[in-house]
């Protein structure tokens, strides 16, 4: 039996994107029909959906309907259907701590961005994939303020990452010229939304899509052999 072909896949997401955490639970669906077949490694890009948030935050509600000029009721209805695609891709986006949840709120990621730089660099891309599931499960089902530093802290020392090295990757200039640099990067390939996973550097798929569209796509590629 031949070795599975090996594809890199580079994700350009923001850890506020619900569709961003369905994708990858939909392409996680995808690798797992391709087991034996193709061997993928994840590496996580920077997308901010909301690069001029304020650190203080904003109500993710009132953010919905500021931005998209949705209603409560049509704000309501997208919920719904992004809970039922979520649930098909067995990913979770509900509030998951005791009691009432407090609100959900839309953050700052920029330096959460930076935090998934250092871990890419430092630690590989499996690392890297474990802080960034981390992050979507804070954001999601925990309500955490995953805009601030000591929270970013906190979920580096519970992926199990050097605490003294995250600290020092969030005051490093040259990661945060990095972050840049690949946001600008992913606008020169003409992403202007997220997730979008190229595939050997050249094969870009847009959006969350269904898991048989990840497998069409990636036998397609490894059959080039490119």
């Amino acid at each position: 039996m031949s070795a599975p072909a090996r594809l890199t896949i580079d994700v350009w997401s923001d850890v506020m994107c619900p569709w961003c955490a369905i994708g990858y639970g939909q392409l996680s669906k995808a690798l797992e029909q391709l087991e034996g077949e193709i061997a993928a490694e994840i590496r996580w890009h920077p997308f901010e959906l909301n690069p001029d948030m304020p650190e203080s935050g904003e109500e993710q509600a009132a953010h919905l309907a500021r931005k998209y000029r949705r209603s409560a009721e049509e704000t309501e209805a997208v919920r719904g259907q992004m809970k039922a695609i979520a649930d098909s891709a067995g990913i979770s986006l509900a509030w998951e701590g005791e009691g009432q949840a407090p609100p959900a709120m839309i953050w700052n990621t920029f330096s959460a961005h930076c935090l998934l730089a250092w871990a890419l660099e430092a630690y590989g891309p499996e690392k890297q994939t474990e802080l960034k599931l981390a992050l979507f499960r804070a954001h999601f089902n925990q309500r955490r303020r995953i805009g601030e530093r000591d929270v970013l802290l906190a979920l580096a020392k519970e992926v199990g990452l050097d605490r003294a090295g995250a600290l020092a990757a969030l005051s490093d200039p040259a990661i945060g010229a990095r972050v840049r640099a690949e946001e600008r990067q992913a606008w020169d390939m003409n992403i202007t939304g997220v997730p979008a996973m190229v595939v050997q550097g050249k094969f870009l798929i847009p959006g969350a899509q269904a898991p048989e569209t990840y497998v069409t796509a990636l036998r397609r590629v490894a059959e080039r052999g490119l």
